[in-house]
């Protein structure tokens, strides 16, 4: 899944689709984002997938896949909506190198508000170059 989300958000949510996903990369004070719609349309494959799945037996593997998007989007939500962007308020620090690297690739990604000239566009995998011992935590309402 993680290749594929990467994929998508390369070339997809940072090309035709970035009207949708430009409200990510501005800094704003709503709770909704245009681009939660893409969360809503992963939701609704999921479920077809593992609706198909169910009913028709020859096509039992979809569920899996199904399945598969469904717990990556809990994981994705859990990080990038809860722990990097802090939609979600709690309190949390990285202790982990893994947390730290994915969070910094996170804040670098978003130092970009263009479509354009973006980096690290992995949601829970980034390359060790993004290693870092300091990273900027979120001010409350920064969701770019």
């Amino acid at each position: 899944m993680e290749g594929f989300a990467w994929f998508t958000h390369k070339y997809i949510m940072h090309s035709f689709m970035w009207r949708w996903h430009q409200s990510h990369h501005v800094h704003h004070k709503h709770w909704w984002e245009k681009n939660d719609l893409f969360g809503i349309l992963f939701g609704l494959a999921s479920t077809a997938l593992i609706v198909i799945g169910f009913e028709l037996p020859a096509y039992g593997f979809v569920r899996w896949i199904g399945f598969g998007i469904a717990l990556y989007g809990v994981a994705y939500f859990v990080f990038h909506d809860v722990i990097v962007h802090r939609r979600v308020k709690i309190k949390y620090t990285p202790k982990s190198k893994y947390m730290k690297r994915i969070m910094k690739a996170h804040y670098i990604h978003h130092k970009v508000h263009e479509r354009d000239g973006a980096e690290a566009f992995g949601f829970l995998y980034a390359p060790r170059k993004y290693e870092d011992k300091t990273i900027r935590k979120p001010t409350a309402g920064n969701l770019g």
